[in-house]
């Protein structure tokens, strides 16, 4: 079964944030780190994953997706906040080739 993931991006100094949904999250986390998309993300140097979560329906990946793309700042960072108290790279030590 496939698995999609929501996941949220933020820079080093934690002043950018970005989110977004894939069905392969060690890959898409990759492709960010390597600037393979010339868009915001590469931009801003926004490349530490800090939050993700797990769905077995696309559609329900987008719709969160979507949520959290509606909310304010804060909210997001409270979001990131309960999972990952020190805004920690989660994709460090994947070993991504």
């Amino acid at each position: 079964m496939k698995i999609y993931h929501v996941y949220i991006l933020s820079n080093a100094s934690r002043s950018s944030l970005y989110t977004g949904v894939t069905s392969k999250l060690v890959t898409r986390d990759f492709q960010h780190e390597i600037k393979f998309f010339t868009g915001f993300t590469a931009k801003y140097n926004v490349n530490r994953l800090v939050y993700y979560e797990a769905f077995y329906r696309i559609d329900n990946a987008i719709a969160r997706e979507k949520q959290i793309k509606g909310w304010r700042r804060a909210k997001k960072i409270a979001l990131i906040e309960a999972m990952n108290p020190k805004w920690d790279d989660l994709s460090r030590g994947w070993g991504k080739l």
